[in-house]
């Protein structure tokens, strides 16, 4: 295997890895104050992600920073063309991170129903803002033969663009409501079991749509078939277990469904890194790509250093795997050691 194409798995890899984990930490924000009817039950929600959104979060930037280093010119293209687009991402997430922080810090009502909009709209915005990026991928956008987007703020929401952000969007409320399910009890748990079967269905439909539109736009013949037919069978098996009340298939299931939905885009993308609208000025592994040399030093750091990420992160929501059980110990004001009650 060519080391451009092994990176390419790489960076695929690692955006995939940031859904899958990070989908459950947007779901639980933006579910939150409508799970969670007092505050005592909103710091249940919060704190069931408390050990792990900011190290889930660390997947986004390996993913922006193996781009940089493996592929700069896809890099510098894609993430010039969407200037403002990022910097409405990185104002999401920047928000939805001091949410955590600050809104157990003071008791007054108006004070953390502040901090609990604003977890809530960065955790809606953060994966709408993503999906339309990475949408465009695949779907196009005006680009010249020198790398300059051409376009306007307006022609970053390709009709395919906006699709794959709302269903990102929806799977990840529907991961961080199984997420929920599996991690605290009473009346939390049963409204998290109704929002599953609320959205587990609709979910699956625009998964349906959006891998048949991925197969349409950009056909590869068996395997990407394959591709795009795990995420919808995936999506399936999550409305069948929210109709039967399984929320650990649920969460697997939702799990699959949304690394699979970024696994099809990116196998369907291949060898093109980005797609422009004059198929001439279309960026691909082959024309940039970082040299032979830096390919190599990277490849041998990140052979070393991800399994080490693994293996740290497993042990992490090992550690952390119980039910979250007790509201009296959230009136009594005891946070938890990320401080995010």
């Amino acid at each position: 295997m060519e080391l451009q194409t092994f990176w390419f798995i790489a960076v695929a890899f690692f955006w995939t890895g940031f859904f899958v984990l990070e989908g459950f930490d947007f779901g639980v924000g933006a579910l939150h104050k409508l799970i969670g009817r007092d505050d005592v039950e909103r710091r249940v929600v919060i704190n069931t992600i408390g050990p792990v959104w900011d190290g889930n979060e660390v997947w986004l930037i390996v993913a922006g920073a193996a781009m940089f280093a493996a592929f700069p010119n896809w890099y510098a293209t894609w993430f010039s063309s969407l200037y403002l687009a990022v910097w409405l991402l990185l104002s999401a997430l920047i928000l939805r991170g001091v949410s955590f922080e600050f809104r157990g810090k003071f008791q007054g009502a108006s004070w953390r129903g502040l901090w609990s909009w604003t977890l809530t709209i960065g955790s809606i915005a953060a994966p709408f803002l993503l999906g339309v990026a990475l949408g465009d991928l695949l779907a196009g956008l005006p680009v010249n033969a020198d790398g300059d987007f051409t376009g306007s703020f307006a022609d970053l929401f390709t009709p395919f663009g906006l699709l794959f952000g709302v269903t990102l969007v929806v799977l990840c409320l529907v991961h961080g409501a199984a997420f929920l399910g599996l991690r605290t009890t009473g009346t939390v748990l049963a409204r998290s079991r109704m929002i599953v079967r609320a959205l587990a269905i609709p979910g699956a439909v625009l998964v349906m749509i959006l891998s048949v539109w991925i197969a349409v736009l950009a056909p590869t013949g068996v395997w990407g078939i394959i591709a795009v037919a795990i995420p919808i069978l995936a999506a399936a098996a999550a409305a069948s277990g929210a109709v039967l009340r399984r929320s650990r298939l649920v969460f697997i299931a939702t799990a699959v469904t949304i690394g699979g939905v970024i696994v099809a885009l990116f196998a369907h993308l291949y060898p093109t890194l980005l797609v422009s609208t004059d198929p001439s000025a279309s960026l691909t592994v082959e024309n940039s790509s970082s040299s032979e040399y830096s390919l190599q030093v990277m490849t041998v750091v990140a052979l070393v250093m991800v399994p080490i990420v693994l293996a740290y992160q497993a042990w992490s929501y090992v550690v952390f795997r119980r039910r979250l059980t007790s509201p009296v110990v959230a009136l009594a004001g005891v946070r938890d050691p990320r401080g995010t009650a």
